[in-house]
């Protein structure tokens, strides 16, 4: 393998790294949950979407500015709350890239 291969290599390394949106979890080692989790989350997540769909369906017409203050926050937490119960994805051009890499290496 040449310096150029190297340097190219060492590039779209340096390229996936940089795109690669991942997301890591904590770890959650409580003796105390039985039962599958994945299970769990997606109830949660149903149970989230519903009341997303509860609040934008609400008149908040009639809803004092500390009500609309409240349903705000929230929204807000159950948003990033649904966020964190995802998986972790990747981009399609970090795919391309880790394609393409393996068809170098390959």
């Amino acid at each position: 393998m040449n310096l150029k291969n190297s340097l190219r290599i060492a590039a779209l390394v340096v390229v996936m790294g940089i795109a690669l949106p991942a997301k890591s979890n904590t770890i959650d080692n409580d003796p105390t949950v039985s039962g599958p989790v994945a299970k769990i989350d997606e109830n949660r997540a149903q149970e989230i979407m519903q009341r997303l769909e509860e609040i934008k369906a609400m008149d908040k017409s009639m809803l004092t500015r500390a009500e609309r203050k409240d349903l705000r926050k929230e929204v807000k937490a159950m948003k990033r709350e649904a966020r964190e119960t995802r998986g972790v994805y990747i981009s399609i051009g970090a795919l391309i890239i880790i394609i393409l890499l393996l068809i170098l290496i390959l």
